[in-house]
């Protein structure tokens, strides 16, 4: 039978399921002391003072990065497409009086007036893409003219031999090891754009595409990583250590 349900649907109702527990993953939830201040310090070379500006955090999740940009001093509206992850963000920004925009959308056709952000941000986004080079070319046009955009992502795809061993001796445990979950998820990874992993040096190719300019990658993230593995078992801080993680910061140019 005919049916509207896609891979989009698919990808919300994997997030909507993960969403109770997602801030209890490793490396997802952003822990108070050396991790948040490791990502403090990210920002302020990346981006600079924040000076009040605009920024949009695509599929924002429960909110993690949201609320680390707020605290860095930017003015924040944070976009997903899950309204299970939404429910938790918007709890904390009350629990914290952040007064943090959320609204529901999808990454890839957010609605948002154009030219409208300083800013966008996302994290882990970018392998869910199902069509990466038309996102880009929206997220272009959601910057005003001088805006950044930053991509936080790894890929997750052609690990090493160490790389490989570490991530089967470090498999999910917990709810996000539960065999429905890792089905879905596996089924997703399959047939977004990036199934083999999202290199940052196509990414960069694709943003050249969109429009960006003076685009940058940093793949230099051991103080977060070493943060994070801090709050891990040791073959799972180490498989963090040792993985592929970069930044890419692309500009639009101003008029």
């Amino acid at each position: 039978m005919p049916t509207n349900y896609d891979i989009r649907d698919e990808i919300r109702e994997y997030w909507s399921l993960r969403a109770p527990t997602f801030d209890a993953s490793p490396g997802h939830g952003i822990r108070e002391g050396d991790e948040k201040q490791a990502w403090l310090n990210m920002l302020e070379r990346q981006i600079g003072a924040p000076q009040g500006r605009t920024v949009l955090d695509l599929a924002c999740g429960t909110g993690e990065i949201s609320h680390l940009l707020h605290d860095y001093g930017l003015k924040v509206t944070g976009l997903d497409w899950s309204d299970a992850m939404l429910a938790i963000a918007r709890q904390k920004a009350i629990d914290r009086n952040s007064g943090i925009r959320f609204i529901t959308g999808d990454a890839e056709n957010t609605r948002e007036p154009d030219a409208s952000y300083d800013l966008i941000v996302n994290r882990h986004l970018v392998w869910t893409l199902v069509d990466p080079q038309t996102a880009f070319r929206h997220w272009f046009a959601l910057l005003k003219p001088g805006g950044s955009l930053l991509v936080i992502d790894g890929g997750f795809g052609g690990k090493n031999l160490l790389q490989r061993l570490l991530r089967w001796l470090s498999r999910p445990t917990g709810p996000q090891a539960d065999p429905a979950l890792m089905t879905l998820h596996e089924n997703i990874r399959k047939r977004v754009y990036f199934n083999n992993g999202a290199r940052a040096e196509q990414i960069v190719d694709m943003l050249k595409i969109a429009g960006f300019s003076d685009i940058s990658v940093q793949t230099n993230l051991s103080e977060i990583k070493k943060a994070q593995a801090g709050h891990m078992g040791f073959i799972k801080g180490l498989e963090r250590v040792v993985s592929y993680r970069y930044i890419i910061q692309a500009q639009k140019k101003p008029t």
